[in-house]
This record gives C-alpha cells, structure tokens and sequence, in this order.
C-alpha cells in the first residue's frame, strides 16, 4: 500500500486538482484507491460528488475514535472511495492540542485499510493536520504553481518534511514536485519550470498539468476530469501522471 500526501502550504496550486484526478486515473489503471481528504475546506469531498452538509461523520470523527474510518468511507461515481471532510474538520487542530501522540491519529486511523493508493489531500497549512498527513504518508507529492512566486515557501514545507521524517517517519520521501497550471505559451512558465528542473532534478515529474478551462471547471459538476472531458489536455495531463507516478513509487 502506497500513502501519497499530496501538499503545498500555498493555496490555488491545484493540490486538490491534483489528488482526486491523480486517484481517478489510477483507479481507472484498476487500482483501489481511497482518497482522504484532511482538508476542512472540504474541496476533494465536493470535487468527487459528495455532499459535505450531508455527512453522518467525516475524518474529525475517525480522528478522535468517534468512527471507524472502514465504515465512514463512501464509494463515489468516480469508483475511488473517499474518507470525506467538512468544516467541522477546522476543530481537529485545537483538539489535537491536548491529544496523546497527537501527531499519529491519522497513521492510527488508517490502520487496516486494504488499498493499493491512499491519496492524502492535505490542508495547505503546515498546521497538526499536515504534520499526521506527513506523519501517516510514504510518499510526499508536491504541485507547485508556474507562478512568478513558485518558490516562494517551498524552502519552509521542505524543512517541516524533514522534521517530521526525522522526529515522526524516518521512511518517509519526497516521490516528486508536479508542475501545475503550466501555458507554454507563457515564458514564465517556462522559467519556472527550468528553476524547479535545476533545484529538484530527478524529483521533478516530466509530465506537466496545463492550464485547461475543463480541467478547472470539473469540480463545480462534482466530477473528477475523467468524468466530465476525458478527451482534455488536462485529462491527457493527469493519464500521463498516473502512469509516471506509478513508476516512481515502485
């Protein structure tokens, strides 16, 4: 089993875009994947179809041993099962406060599932919610923006990887940096892409994820890319990534 956290302490990179369309095309290569989101925005849970208002519980509860994360698991149209979240997940990071080995409830949580992939969409903070994503994770993907401040910030979320690897997860790795909202009509973007190319090497996936309006209209339908416009090069762009990734994380 492969626990990916997907995480960016930055909004608006597409770290959400990338974690459900990732697990929908890794699911469609016939991979059981669950996605959890740890996010109480709650923007992977509305992304997959699912209704956060209407949820009898989410992650908050399996957190702090209200439920089972087995029986709190929905099985969405895109065939991923999701662990879902709403705002009430906002409260975890003062409750976690006061809690015994505090940084491991969601490692704990997690415990027992049977799925090839465990996508992580994580909260973009660098707060207790991402510490027990990073905590719980193998593998730590990184969407970045091809943005003038793309760097920006990077040099902390490293440093908080490190020391959760040090302190919490010695196992735990840095599989890659996706390229994200990329125009290649756009030297900036280029630019970008040469900088992160220079500072990640080989941790710099080769499939890049461009700007494409169907890509970023899917969520409003509730639907992963696959569902609304397979034919899109924002769908093109996250077949290729499954697949890279899936070399990768051999």
């Amino acid at each position: 089993m492969q626990i990916v956290a997907v995480l960016n302490q930055k909004g608006g990179v597409g770290k959400t875009t990338t974690a459900i369309n990732l697990a929908a095309y890794l699911a469609k290569a016939g991979r059981r994947v669950l996605v959890v989101d740890a996010d109480p925005q709650g923007n992977a849970t509305s992304g997959l179809g699912v209704d956060k208002q209407a949820l009898s519980a989410t992650l908050y509860d399996v957190l702090f041993g209200r439920a089972a994360a087995a029986e709190t698991i929905i099985k969405t149209k895109a065939k991923i099962d999701l662990l879902p979240a709403n705002a009430h997940l906002a409260a975890a990071e003062v409750e976690m406060v006061a809690t015994p080995g505090r940084e491991q409830l969601l490692a704990r949580a997690l415990e027992g599932l049977n799925y090839d992939y465990i996508i992580i969409d994580c909260p973009p903070a660098l707060g207790l919610l991402t510490v027990n994503a990073l905590a719980a994770a193998a593998e730590v993907l990184i969407p970045v923006q091809a943005e003038y401040y793309a760097l920006e910030g990077l040099s902390q979320l490293l440093a908080v990887i490190q020391q959760v690897k040090a302190a919490l997860n010695p196992p735990l790795n840095i599989l890659g940096v996706i390229l994200t909202m990329y125009d290649s009509r756009n030297v900036l973007s280029a630019q970008v892409k040469a900088e992160l190319a220079q500072h990640f090497g080989d941790k710099m996936f080769e499939t890049v994820i461009p700007r494409n309006v169907r890509l970023a209209e899917a969520p409003s339908f509730g639907k992963t890319i696959a569902e609304h416009d397979r034919w899109s090069k924002g769908a093109r762009a996250y077949k290729a990534l499954a697949k890279e990734l899936e070399e990768k994380a051999r």
